[in-house]
């Protein structure tokens, strides 16, 4: 087995393995900021106005049948 060859294999390899590590780390930090959001979100504002802001249509309308 040509030795060069094993060595850059095993440098992409390494590479990869860092690279996937770096962007996972990433994503780790993004949905951590995401979720001290969201917290602070829920702590400060109305259960109704958080709900109003997830379905906006609702209970806009009331049918009525006389």
């Amino acid at each position: 087995m040509d030795i060069a060859l094993l060595s850059m294999a095993l440098s992409q390899g390494q590479l990869q393995q860092q690279a996937s590590m770096s962007v996972m780390k990433k994503a780790m930090g993004n949905a951590e900021q995401q979720g001290e959001a969201l917290q602070k979100l829920m702590s400060t504002a109305d259960t109704k106005a958080i709900q109003q802001a997830a379905q906006p249509h609702l209970g806009g309308n009331v049918d009525l049948k006389l």
